[in-house]
Formats: structure tokens, C-alpha cells, sequence
């Protein structure tokens, strides 16, 4: 199983990017994919899941109202369009697959907001 993203990049506080995640080499049918993010010193969080079906649930207040995790329809690939970008957005950006027990993360994609 392979999972990469890409899409990071460095944008003023303001601005908007949208990452991109994609899984291959599994064949289960559910799945479910999410964003995590890692600042320096932080604990990695959370900032958005989604199903194989399209079911997302809510996200965490940091990013409510300007995160949205979307899915290709026939792919095992997500997105994240990030708007009003904030300096505390600055980050890796990890997508994980998560299949019956097991997990599995991509390498990191940074993002970095500052003017």
C-alpha cells in the first residue's frame, strides 16, 4: 500500500491550497481517509475525515468553516481545499488510510503560511 500527497506549498496568511492525497495497492472495498497535521512541537491533530462512501465527519474548530475534504468518486483519492489560511495553519500535512485495523500515512506535504 502506498499513500502520497502532494500539493503543499508556501502561501500568504489569507490565501488558499488545496492538497492532494492518493492510495494505492489495497483492494478492500471500505475504506477511510483523513488529513492529519503536524506543527513543530505540536502533537499531530486531526483536521479532516472522509469515507469511501463520502460521509465526513465534523471537523475540529480550528478549521471548521474554511477546510473541506472532498474525494475523487471512483478513486481512492482526497482532497483538502484549505481557504483563509492562517500562519497557525503552517504545518506537515499527513494523509492516512485506514482499512479494517490496520493504518497507513504518506510522507508529509508542508505548508507554510506567512507574509
Amino acid at each position: 500500500v502506498q499513500v502520497v500527497e502532494s500539493g503543499g506549498a508556501s502561501v500568504q496568511p489569507g490565501g488558499s491550497l488545496r492538497l492532494s492525497c492518493a492510495a494505492t495497492g489495497f483492494t478492500f472495498a471500505n475504506y477511510v481517509m483523513s488529513w492529519y497535521r503536524q506543527a513543530p512541537g505540536k502533537e499531530r491533530e486531526k483536521v479532516a475525515t472522509i469515507t469511501n462512501t463520502g460521509i465526513v465527519p465534523d471537523y475540529p474548530d480550528s478549521v471548521k468553516g474554511r477546510f473541506t475534504i472532498s474525494r475523487h468518486r471512483t478513486m481512492s483519492k482526497i482532497y483538502l481545499q484549505m481557504n483563509s489560511l492562517k500562519p497557525e495553519d503552517t504545518a506537515v500535512y499527513y494523509c492516512q488510510l485506514r482499512v479494517i485495523d490496520r493504518e497507513f500515512w504518506g510522507q508529509g506535504t508542508q505548508v507554510t503560511v506567512s507574509s
